[in-house]
């Protein structure tokens, strides 16, 4: 079960980089529609990192207790 959490943990980092890089890339462009656009990304992003470090202490709780 420990490798199966670290293993969603680390897929969800690379969607937070992935999401960080695309609303980056949204944030240089210009106009309404592209500033909308980044920040939506840039929730998806907070979204992934909070599921990430949700799947890190649930990995750390479960190491913790001889799991």
């Amino acid at each position: 079960m420990f490798y199966i959490l670290i293993f969603f943990a680390a897929l969800a980092m690379l969607y937070v980089v992935a999401t960080l890089v695309i609303g980056g890339s949204q944030m240089a462009r210009t106009g309404k529609g592209a500033r909308e656009k980044s920040n939506s990304w840039m929730w998806k992003r907070v979204g992934a990192q909070a599921v990430a470090l949700g799947l890190l202490f649930l990995a750390y709780q479960i190491r913790k207790n001889g799991g």
